[in-house]
């Protein structure tokens, strides 16, 4: 492997949470054009009509399928290589990604076919997608996924036959007002209860909350802009369980301004952050109330922030580049005793809960521990993306960017396996919805560790954590003694 240049260091690193005015910070992270290239693709994968619908378990347990389609799903693929290596990053339109099993075999696919290294697939986490059914999907689901993966495996295809030199940056910014479309939907109460504030049309201040936007622009080498990657926590639940159409909610809408403010030249791709306890200001809006131009309202909130963003970020060659990826396995207990929470799931709600989540749990005996990804990627030695394979709280979002070594960091939720929700320790001692009901069985404090772990490996791909000890500082210890 070739050496790098030293990167700068960070200084007087802020919480976002502390800044009450608009803070906008263009990084540059250009690569050489001649060892960094990059390529873009998209495919449609809409499903046809009649699928079950991912996210309301009302929609399930009442036999609702889908009707039509709002607005098309895509897979959008993003293909990045130096002299060494090479990385296919994968964002769906879906509620959730694919389990381990679909998703070794979209691995093996991309490899052979298109010599791909290394493999992110992530969800935004759409509730008007199709479910996503991996431990027994029926007939015309497994038809529709089978389907999906040979798009995604021809999206990756196209993405690196377009392979051409490139260059690299990022920016972030915030704001408490333009770009801000999203609140803390948990509620601490002084009894220290908690309740859930499904929706908030008044837009009533709550935390914490993370209202950074962040954006990866890579152009080409004339300055040409490729893909545009928007990185911000939100669930994408404008619509509501009364929705019956496919539709990629806000997201769909803040991809698409994005992309028409450059002429719609480049793939623009959503990477949903640490939203697990992070709605829209505008939640399960009916259909019939409204609900259209809420989503059109808040996607356009977002893209106008990205593309203010995207706009003033300039890319530029430089002397290295490089790409540092793991992909880490980590197993991790079940938080419940197994066999009593798969009781418990079926006597309150019916085998139907098994399609909404948990679905690891529909087999017998019940599994005691689970093994999840933790995903790591490091571009440059100055761009840093961390995957959970869940729905993290957005604390960790911020933990993230206060103590990552590098300035520009960002966590994707929904990455490589779902395991649903990741909350605090303090969120799980709290309860409440995702933190301490059957929507969450990874032990507590699981969060914490692969925050942890990925923040390690960073560590490790800046050359700072050695795999031998410093014994000089021993012999000096020694002379020291005598």
């Amino acid at each position: 492997m070739s050496s790098y240049e030293e990167r700068d260091r960070k200084s007087g690193k802020r919480s976002f949470l502390a800044m009450q005015s608009l803070l906008l910070i263009v990084f540059v992270a250009p690569a050489a054009a001649a060892t960094f290239k990059a390529g873009a693709a998209r495919i449609d994968i809409t499903p046809p009509p009649g699928l079950p619908m991912y996210g309301f378990f009302e929609r399930n347990k009442n036999h609702q399928l889908a009707s039509g389609t709002l607005d098309p799903l895509y897979a959008r693929v993003l293909v990045l290589e130096t002299d060494e290596k090479r990385l296919a990053l994968v964002t769906l339109d879906l509620g959730r990604t694919f389990n381990e099993l679909w998703l070794d075999h979209l691995r093996s696919a991309a490899r052979n076919n298109s010599h791909i290294d290394y493999l992110i697939v992530a969800a935004s986490h759409t509730h008007s997608g199709p479910n996503i059914l991996d431990a027994h999907p029926d007939e015309e689901a497994a038809v529709w996924q089978n389907t999906t993966l040979d798009k995604i495996i021809l999206a990756i295809q196209r993405a690196t036959e377009r392979l051409v030199p490139a260059r690299i940056g990022a920016g972030y910014g915030q704001t408490y007002g333009q770009g801000y479309i999203g609140y803390n939907r948990r509620q601490l109460r002084s009894d220290g209860s908690v309740s859930m504030l499904w929706s908030n049309p008044s837009q009533i201040p709550t935390e914490p909350v993370d209202p950074v936007v962040t954006v990866v622009r890579i152009d080409d080498s004339a300055g040409g802009p490729l893909a545009i990657l928007v990185n911000y926590a939100c669930h994408p639940v404008v619509l509501g369980a009364d929705n019956l159409k496919y539709s990629a909610d806000f997201v769909g809408v803040m991809l698409k301004t994005v992309a028409g403010a450059f002429g719609d030249k480049p793939i623009c791709m959503f990477l949903q952050g640490a939203d697990g306890d992070i709605n829209p200001y505008y939640a399960s809006v009916p259909v019939g109330q409204g609900a259209i131009e809420k989503l059109d309202w808040t996607g356009r909130r977002l893209g106008t922030e990205a593309i203010r963003l995207a706009q003033s970020i300039l890319t530029r060659d430089s002397p290295t580049s490089s790409l540092d990826f793991a992909d880490d396995a980590i197993v991790f207990p079940v938080r419940w005793d197994s066999e009593k929470f798969r009781e418990g799931l079926l006597r309150v709600n019916g085998p139907a809960i098994f399609e909404d989540h948990a679905d690891l749990f529909v087999a017998t005996p019940a599994p005691s521990s689970l093994t999840l990804r933790v995903t790591t990627l490091l571009i440059n030695k100055q761009i840093a993306f961390v995957g959970m394979p869940g729905e993290p709280f957005v604390e960790f979002q911020i933990d993230l960017r206060d103590r990552c070594p590098v300035r520009d960091c960002m966590l994707l939720g929904y990455t490589n396996g779902y395991f649903d929700y990741f909350p605090t320790i303090l969120a799980a001692s709290q309860g409440g919805y995702g933190a301490g009901d059957s929507d969450t069985y990874v032990a507590a404090g699981a969060g914490e560790r692969m925050l942890d772990h990925a923040l390690i490996r960073i560590y490790e791909m800046l050359g700072e954590l050695k795999q031998v000890p410093d014994f000089t500082h021993q012999n000096s210890l020694v002379h020291l003694v005598n």
